[in-house]
C-alpha cells in the first residue's frame, strides 16, 4: 500500500507505549496495533485529530505516501 503510517517512529520519539497512547487517546490497545502496523484500511479524522494532539505533531508525521 502506498501510504505509510509512521506511528511507531512518533511514539518512539515521545518514548509513549502502545497501551499509554491508547489510553491517551480513548482507542483500544487493538485498534492501535492494527492503525501501528499499516494494516488499517481507513482512519478517521477524529482518531487522526487525537493522535497528533497526543504525540504533539501533524497528519503529515505519522502518514507519507510512497510509490509503489
Amino acid at each position: 500500500m502506498p501510504i505509510v503510517v509512521n506511528l511507531d517512529i512518533m511514539m518512539a520519539r515521545r518514548k509513549m507505549t502502545l497501551g499509554e497512547l491508547a489510553e491517551r487517546i480513548d482507542i483500544t490497545p487493538a485498534n492501535l496495533s492494527i492503525l501501528k502496523t499499516g494494516k488499517a484500511k481507513a482512519i478517521r479524522f477524529s482518531t487522526l485529530e487525537a493522535l497528533c494532539k497526543a504525540l504533539g505533531c501533524q497528519p503529515a508525521d505519522l502518514l507519507e505516501y510512497r510509490e509503489e
